[in-house]
């Protein structure tokens, strides 16, 4: 069996990869690793969003927990940002989350988060799918009168909806905001708290049945926001996706305002206020080229880490920095909490727009959007990293020939695959035509030199 946990928990196709069994088994090891040397009955806070198959999953992964002597909470329906906050505020010991995000509705997760609220670190992962799938360690079943319990508490999702309310300082009366809820679990918290905060809200998408999650809407289809914020006549757009941990904005226009710009606006809003630690932003590699010639004109220091939002993490709490993301829409804002929240990075989008008067359209202008092209190019697995196919001559020599003829308006960056035998080359430049011809001719060099 290959590796359980990818980089965002286990995940699956519900009833069939992820099953009720493997769900029980998660919820043993898990609460074994977690909660093993607390020394009392641990308290484990457990949510969902709103697939059809999240019922089955909590109920054996509840009966997995409780089979350790673990307490469960379950919150309902509530965003994966809500248990990352809730851990930490009310002490629980720790947090799952069952949701495949993004996802089509059959694919399903589990997402484990420590009592401090981060997801776990790869040696814990390791841990727990080692007991699972080698046996490696044995988990003691609780005795009789030791035997955990479930309580509800959907009351919880209140406590979240004031804290995201909370990280603003203004009102936002006066404004009309749209938001796609993507049918998923912004669906119970968005327009709560942002009628609350005095905004006029227009709702699209937040009548969840199970199946519809993410199903041509929320961040994953940004042209529905689009048209609805140009039916509506609203200031602003907010898509969120199925767990709500990550939002993309569009301006009064229906123009997309992605993860980068998201984090351009709020950046420079920090550095305004005094609450830009060390003047630093987090980003992946994969930020779009505007965003880091933004980040040269306006004096920001940018750092670059791996793709995936723990990396971004990481780079963040080892220097103290306060903000970083992807362009994806996930956006950390630690400050306020320990992973993307998209409910917590509209507001403070909506906010920069109440204190500075501005319209998207204008505080996004701060950044150019390159051309992206991405090509994947087939290849043999043990070509894949960089010092193998940099070793080959020809694939060298034209890297360095297109980084050359770009002069700092384009670059050239190669992502290996981690689970298939791909590399991914990625083109950024000014003239798109351009850039994909070199994109093609690029991937189709390295097909012929490293199969």
């Amino acid at each position: 069996m290959g590796r359980m946990f990818g980089t965002d928990g286990v995940r699956g196709i519900a009833n069939k990869e992820l099953t009720p069994e493997l769900a029980f088994e998660i919820g043993q090891a898990g609460a074994y690793v977690l909660t093993g040397n607390t020394g009392r009955k641990p308290t484990i806070l457990v949510g969902k969003d709103t697939r059809i198959s999240g019922d089955i999953l909590e109920c054996a992964l509840t009966a997995g927990l409780c089979s350790v002597g673990a307490k469960v909470i379950s919150a309902g329906v509530i965003p994966t940002p809500a248990i990352a906050y809730l851990v930490r505020k009310c002490g629980f010991d720790a947090g799952v989350m069952i949701s495949a995000s993004h996802n089509p509705f059959e694919h399903n997760g589990i997402k484990f988060f420590s009592g401090e609220g981060y997801k776990l670190k790869d040696e814990t992962e390791n841990r727990i799918e080692s007991i699972i799938i080698d046996k490696a360690e044995e988990v003691e079943r609780a005795a009789y009168g030791n035997i955990g319990h479930r309580e509800e508490d959907t009351s919880l999702v209140d406590e979240y909806i004031k804290f995201a309310m909370s990280t603003t300082d203004v009102r936002f009366d006066g404004i009309k905001i749209a938001i796609d809820c993507a049918n998923g679990s912004s669906s119970v918290t968005a327009r709560r708290a942002l009628e609350d905060l005095g905004a006029e809200v227009f709702v699209t998408c937040d009548k969840p049945d199970g199946t519809n999650i993410n199903k041509d809407c929320g961040s994953t289809h940004i042209e529905n926001l689009s048209e609805f914020v140009k039916k509506t006549g609203a200031d602003v757009g907010l898509a969120f996706d199925g767990d709500a941990d990550r939002v993309l904005a569009v301006d009064e226009n229906g123009v997309l305002v992605d993860g980068d710009k998201i984090m351009a606006i709020c950046a420079l809003d920090m550095r305004s206020r005094g609450k830009l630690e060390d003047n630093t932003v987090v980003a992946t590699v994969m930020s779009n080229l505007g965003f880091f010639k933004m980040g040269e004109k306006e004096g920001l220091n940018i750092k670059r880490t791996k793709v995936g939002d723990r990396y971004v993490l990481e780079e963040m709490l080892k220097h103290g920095h306060k903000i970083g993301g992807e362009q994806s829409g996930h956006v950390i804002l630690l400050d306020y909490n320990t992973t993307g929240d998209g409910l917590v990075t509209g507001i403070a989008l909506i906010s920069v727009m109440k204190r500075t008067g501005k319209k998207l359209s204008e505080l996004a202008s701060v950044m150019k959007i390159y051309p992206q092209v991405l090509v994947n190019a087939r290849v043999k697995n043990e070509f894949k990293s960089e010092d193998r196919y940099m070793a080959i001559p020809e694939i060298r020599e034209k890297i360095e020939k297109l980084e050359a003829a770009f002069a700092g308006s384009g670059r050239v960056l190669i992502r290996p695959s981690g689970t298939e035998p791909l590399v991914r080359v990625m083109i950024e430049g000014q003239d798109e035509a351009e850039i994909k011809r070199y994109a093609e001719e690029l991937a189709a060099l390295m097909e012929e030199k490293l199969n």
